[in-house]
C-alpha cells in the first residue's frame, strides 16, 4: 500500500517542470518587453516612478492570466510552451496597439504620468483576461 504523502507528491515532478518553464516563459516575456519600451522601467522604479511600476506590473500580470490558463489547459508542456509564446505575442502586440492611442507613451511614462502607466496596465490586464478565456480545449 502506497503512504498517503507518497501520493500527494506524485505530482512533483510535473508541477516542478511546469512552475519551471513558466517562469521561464516570464523572464522571456519581461525581457522582450523591457526591451521594447524606449523607457528604462527599472530604473524609472528604482527612483519612485509610479507610473512605470503600474505599467510593467500590469503587463506582468497580464501576461501570467493566459499563462496560469495553458499550464490548466495544457496536455502536455510542449502545448504549454506553444500556448505561452501565443500568450507572450498576443501581449506584446497589446503594448503595440496601446502606443497607438497614446503614441508619447514612453515620454508619459518617464514623466511619471499615472495615468498612462494605468492605461497600459489595465488595457494589457483586460487583453490578458480574454487570452486567458479563449485558450480553452
Amino acid at each position: 500500500m502506497t503512504h498517503p504523502f507518497a501520493l500527494s507528491l506524485a505530482g512533483l515532478p510535473a508541477f516542478l517542470a511546469y512552475f519551471a518553464l513558466a517562469i521561464a516563459l516570464l523572464l522571456v516575456f519581461g525581457f522582450i518587453y523591457t526591451r521594447l519600451t524606449s523607457h528604462d522601467e527599472f530604473e524609472l522604479i528604482r527612483h519612485g516612478n509610479s507610473a512605470a511600476s503600474l505599467a510593467l506590473g500590469g503587463s506582468l500580470i497580464a501576461f501570467v492570466l493566459p499563462l496560469a490558463s495553458a499550464i490548466v489547459h495544457a496536455v502536455s508542456l510542449t502545448d504549454f510552451l506553444i500556448w505561452g509564446v501565443i500568450a507572450l505575442i498576443i501581449q506584446l502586440l497589446t503594448f503595440f496597439g496601446v502606443r497607438i492611442f497614446l503614441p508619447n507613451l514612453s515620454q508619459r511614462i518617464t514623466r511619471g504620468e499615472i495615468a498612462a502607466g494605468l492605461f497600459v496596465a489595465l488595457t494589457s490586464i483586460a487583453i490578458g483576461t480574454v487570452n486567458a478565456a479563449c485558450m480553452t480545449p
